[in-house]
């Protein structure tokens, strides 16, 4: 499919982990670039050495790609991606990610770990945790990445954030991955209590809360706390040993013959949930993002990081609605110049089909730039490329009369020609000259209005022509002798109904303009009003399912805090629920004001437009009219 992920037979590095910091990889960014279908990111995480890369080829549907290493020595640098055709959602790129294995005793760079922790974070629609053993303390003891997630992202600028630091973190579930723990080598028995329990239910057993308010209690309690709130969804699958150790090392090269049955299983239940449940990468607000999109995601969040500056939701969201919207615009315009550009090689034409291809065009623009553009507040960059297309229109339509105003002078001149010369020869200067003169005058204009191109000064041009010539037939009129002077009267009379029945034909054709340019414009308005709604209703949706996600994950939450006996807890989320809820209203409600913020100065720049098919004289009276 267009628009879809290249062939990549090969994972490559995304984000490079130099001695002088993270550094994206250009290479990379523009194979993001070229997609422009939705991504769904998966992105692994977990201490080195633990088979995180094995998981991700088996995602990409390969035997091998991502390093497995088969030392002590992390394989992994910093973040590595491969992009390949979604195997289940048509029209959608699944975009991988392999991180550097936390924890690396060679590295010892705590910090570093800590970044790329937040990285797969923030670039994730579906976070996985890898680990080795048990879920158990210590497990959860060496996810303390998790806990400092506040510390290293931001929702809101520091600016527009007037809300104290517990509100802001109970609104990270609307933003972050969902989670899945993959529990490797796994040996033990899933029981509880002596009843056989879910993997799901392992990891809820797991993330049980202690009470009090001792310090042993909150630090037992603080990692298990931050992936219940900050993670909408939870699942965790249960790998045993793939082969035997001995083996371990050849992994990548094994055929599925050879591995255990018990863990092609989980393996293969773990791709079955990651392709169906895997949401598409979103940012604050639900906007999808395309491969292009994420390209500018990951350089905003790297820059920032190396700027000293901790990422923030919001800056980004800014950040990279200002680079599409820019890209939008210009691939609006360019569609429109260059559709306009191949109608001029036509000129000169009717003012109809120049007005219906320039509302055609102007439409494909809008559409191509609504399509591509998201967060355009107030229009800036809608009302931009109406304002652009208005400049270029004005333009050409100059273009097309000046080329049909040389045309038809030029044809009216040729035309004359022998006419001229008999004028110069005296061939009308004798009796019954006036009645060769009219012969061949009518002539000359039935030849003229039989040529086929003459644009739309045609009639405009004949007429002032013809009035040109009025002195000339007068004078060829007083001198023919056969005439008497009331057929001279007569004649007269006839000179002046043939100059006012070409004025009413040349106001005529411009009234037929008139009305066919006002009605391409009725609909054209209309047009604009209609792409306005879709996309205020579509950016309405898409927020209501980023608010109904969060508050489904937050209910659930409290069901289960109630449930468990902590009721404290329960209640204090009373309030993160309420404003939910109260978001979610807001949401659903009509905002009068917006569609008359983006769409007046559109409508104003639509009859601006309009204004400009009507250069010709008279017009511009007949439309104030």
């Amino acid at each position: 499919m267009s628009g879809g992920p290249p062939r990549m037979p090969a994972p490559v590095c995304l984000i490079e982990n130099a001695e002088e910091g993270l550094k994206t990889v250009e290479s990379a960014l523009d194979i993001l670039k070229g997609i422009q279908q939705p991504v769904v990111v998966v992105a692994v995480v977990g201490l080195y050495r633990t088979g995180k890369s094995y998981l991700m080829n088996r995602l990409a549907g390969k035997q091998s790609g991502f390093a497995l290493g088969s030392t002590i020595e992390s394989k992994t640098k910093g973040i590595w991606m491969w992009c390949v055709p979604h195997p289940s959602k048509p029209g959608h790129t699944l975009l991988l990610l392999d991180t550097e294995g936390l924890g690396d005793v060679d590295k010892g760079d705590s910090k570093n770990d800590a970044w790329i922790f937040c990285l797969a974070v923030l670039l994730s629609s579906t976070l996985v945790y890898n680990s080795r053993g048990t879920i158990d303390n210590q497990a959860l003891e060496k996810l303390h990445y998790v806990t400092e997630l506040t510390e290293h992202i931001q929702i809101k600028s520091a600016a527009a954030n007037d809300e104290d630091e517990e509100e802001e973190d109970c609104k990270f579930v609307r933003f972050f991955p969902d989670f899945v723990w993959a529990v490797r080598d796994f040996t033990l028995e899933r029981k509880l209590n002596g009843r056989d329990v879910s993997e799901d239910e392992y990891l809820d057993f797991a993330l049980q809360l202690k009470k009090g308010l001792t310090n042993k209690a909150v630090t037992y309690n603080l990692p298990r706390q931050c992936i219940r709130n900050f993670f909408p969804a939870r699942k965790c699958f249960t790998f045993p040993f793939p082969t035997s150790a001995n083996n371990m090392k050849n992994l990548d090269s094994m055929a599925e013959a050879d591995l255990c049955p018990d863990f092609l299983s989980v393996a293969k239940r773990f791709c079955s949930y990651v392709f169906a449940e895997s949401r598409v990468k979103t940012v604050q607000g639900g906007h999808k993002v395309t491969g292009s999109r994420f390209s500018h995601l990951v350089k905003i969040y790297v820059d920032t990081i190396n700027s000293g500056s901790v990422p923030c939701l919001e800056n980004a969201v800014v950040a990279m609605a200002e680079i599409e919207n820019q890209s939008a615009l210009k691939a609006g315009l360019q569609l429109y110049e260059q559709g306009m550009g191949d109608l001029s090689k036509t000129f000169p034409t009717d003012l109809g089909t120049v007005s219906a291809e320039h509302h055609r065009l102007s439409s494909m623009a809008r559409q191509e730039f609504l399509k591509r553009s998201f967060k355009d507040d107030g229009g800036k960059y809608m009302t931009q490329l109406e304002e652009k297309v208005l400049q270029i229109s004005e333009q050409l339509f100059a273009m097309n009369m000046e080329a049909s105003e040389t045309l038809c002078r030029n044809l009216l001149l040729e035309l004359y020609g022998p006419m001229a010369a008999n004028i110069q020869q005296g061939r009308y200067s004798k009796s019954g000259g006036y009645e060769i003169y009219c012969r061949d005058r009518d002539a000359m204009v039935a030849r003229y209005r039989q040529h086929g191109k003459k644009g739309m000064k045609g009639e405009e041009e004949l007429e002032k022509f013809l009035q040109e010539r009025n002195a000339e037939a007068n004078s060829i009129l007083k001198a023919d002798e056969t005439l008497t002077e009331s057929d001279k009267k007569m004649a007269a009379a006839r000179e002046q109904a043939r100059v006012q029945e070409q004025k009413a034909k040349a106001e005529e054709q411009r009234s037929q303009d008139l009305q066919r340019a006002l009605e391409d414009e009725r609909r054209s308005q209309e047009e604009r009003m209609r792409r306005l709604e879709e996309k205020m209703e579509e950016e309405k949706r898409l927020q209501h399912e980023e608010l109904n996600r969060a508050l489904e994950s937050k209910l659930k939450e409290q069901r289960e805090m109630m449930e468990k006996g902590f009721k404290d807890k329960a209640e204090t989320m009373d309030q993160e629920i309420k404003q939910l809820k109260k978001e979610q209203k807001q949401n659903q409600e009509a905002k009068p004001g917006f569609l008359e913020k983006v769409f007046m100065p559109i409508a104003k720049i639509g009859s601006e437009v309009l204004s400009t098919f009507l250069q010709y004289k008279g017009m511009r009276k007949m439309f104030k009219k």
